[in-house]
């Protein structure tokens, strides 16, 4: 992959800004526990942060062990949304379970949809059209794109950067202006089908795209200049949170927690789908392994993202009229034109929505979401359920990276060791 990775050095400022951060204070380094002959030491505290609170990122328990202001021990514990999305699936059957994957890692819905259906494709062996392909890698990077700017915003304003928060859900707020003009939904769009997608993309919403991604770039330059050479930012998550390219492998992490470590790893580059090998852009991966690594790592990613979302545009623009759905009447579902004027296709669709059945034997599919490898492990026995249905959630391998992080540090950095792993309770729980 040579001439395909960004590695970040602490000398690097916000893109093309000339900007370098500021250089390092005493860093925040880790408490050792105080000696029982300290006249400060005192017996140890325990304390409760969340399930109810907002720095969590959604209903998580972190119990913990303090002397003084230094963690000593830090519990999870999870299972308070109480989901069952998996049993959810084998109850409900292979087509009605795909609103409930929008409802997995609730800011990405849609990349959700992709990795599950992936995974019905591989069982199924059905073959998605190019222009099908090209849409999903579309909407896929826009949907990581506005999951990044959900970990930018909510962490820098658990760190006390209010103004940040509002700019970036001002952009969040332009891909659910696009999404909406597309799928008819902000949230849960529920728009990916067994096959490809459910409609092709219009001209208007090409032109939404168009000058949604003429933007972006600047927008990214915008959030460095706030803060890649803020001086609170740069002491709040410098140096805190570092987590070695063999611990983030022994803790299964992936994604940019893992790239953050310096481990060039993408499935979109290793085990490409949607024929991501047919788009260039680059892999950044950090040095360090810290929080700021971390940050950077993802705001590159939004650049790539961006760089990826207008090359499938070009494509979209060079073929027009393709056929966006495979025409496998066994598993996909006819166009809504063709159920209203059609017997045949009407039967069609009612088989497939009461009593979709794929074929006996098993099939995992992962892609690359924005929190890391999102895979779909699906069994079946040939009849219209799932016998098994098991979800590989980054969010849960983030989750228990947080211990071995905290550990010794104050409890001032929890906040910005919580919001530079970047997980979604939903999903979580799942």
């Amino acid at each position: 992959m040579s001439g395909s990775t960004q590695t970040f050095e602490y000398a690097r400022g916000g893109a093309g800004l000339g900007q370098t951060p500021p250089g390092p204070l005493d860093p925040s380094v880790a408490r050792a526990p105080r000696d029982a002959d300290d006249p400060l030491h005192g017996e140890h505290m325990q304390l409760n942060m969340g399930p109810q609170h907002p720095a969590t990122h959604g209903v998580l328990r972190l119990k913990l062990e303090l002397d003084g202001e230094t963690m000593l021990k830090i519990e999870p514990e999870v299972g308070y949304l109480h989901r069952g999305k998996e049993k959810t699936c084998e109850s409900l059957g292979w087509a009605k379970f795909f609103p409930h994957t929008d409802r997995l890692d609730y800011v990405q819905p849609l990349m959700n949809n992709v990795g599950y259906a992936l995974a019905l494709e591989q069982l199924a062996g059905i073959q998605v059209p190019e222009r099908g392909q090209v849409i999903r890698v579309l909407l896929m990077e826009l949907s990581r794109i506005a999951a990044h700017l959900i970990y930018l915003g909510t962490s820098a304003i658990d760190q006390g950067a209010v103004t940040m928060f509002f700019n970036t859900f001002k952009v969040r707020e332009d891909i659910y202006t696009i999404l909406d003009a597309y799928t008819g939904h902000r949230m849960n769009n529920t728009y990916v089908r067994i096959g490809g997608v459910f409609a092709d993309v219009d001209p208007g919403v090409e032109a939404l795209v168009r000058d949604f991604l003429a933007r972006m770039p600047a927008e990214i330059d915008g959030f460095e200049a706030l803060l890649s050479g803020n001086r609170i930012w740069f002491d709040r998550n410098r140096n805190v949170g570092v987590l070695s390219k063999e611990q983030a492998l022994a803790w299964s992490l992936t994604g940019p927690n893992l790239r953050g470590s310096g481990v060039e790893f993408d499935l979109r580059k290793a085990q490409p789908y949607c024929g991501y090998e047919q788009y260039d852009f680059e892999i950044p991966i950090g040095t360090l392994g810290d929080c700021y690594d971390r940050y950077l790592v993802r705001i590159e990613e939004m650049r790539q993202s961006a760089r990826i979302a207008t090359q499938a545009l070009e494509r979209l623009s060079s073929s027009h009229g393709g056929e966006f759905l495979a025409e496998d009447r066994r598993y996909v579902l006819p166009p809504k034109d063709k159920v209203h004027t059609s017997m045949e296709e009407l039967i069609f669709q009612f088989k497939i929505v009461t009593d979709l059945r794929l074929p006996a034997g098993e099939a995992y599919h992962a892609i690359e979401s924005s929190k890391g490898e999102l895979g779909f492990y699906v069994v079946s026995d040939g009849s219209s359920k799932p016998l098994r249905c098991h979800i590989r959630a980054p969010g849960l391998m983030n989750v228990q990276a947080i211990p071995p992080l905290a550990e010794g540090r104050l409890l001032s950095d929890m906040v910005a060791l919580i919001g530079s792993l970047d997980f979604v309770m939903g999903e979580v729980d799942r």
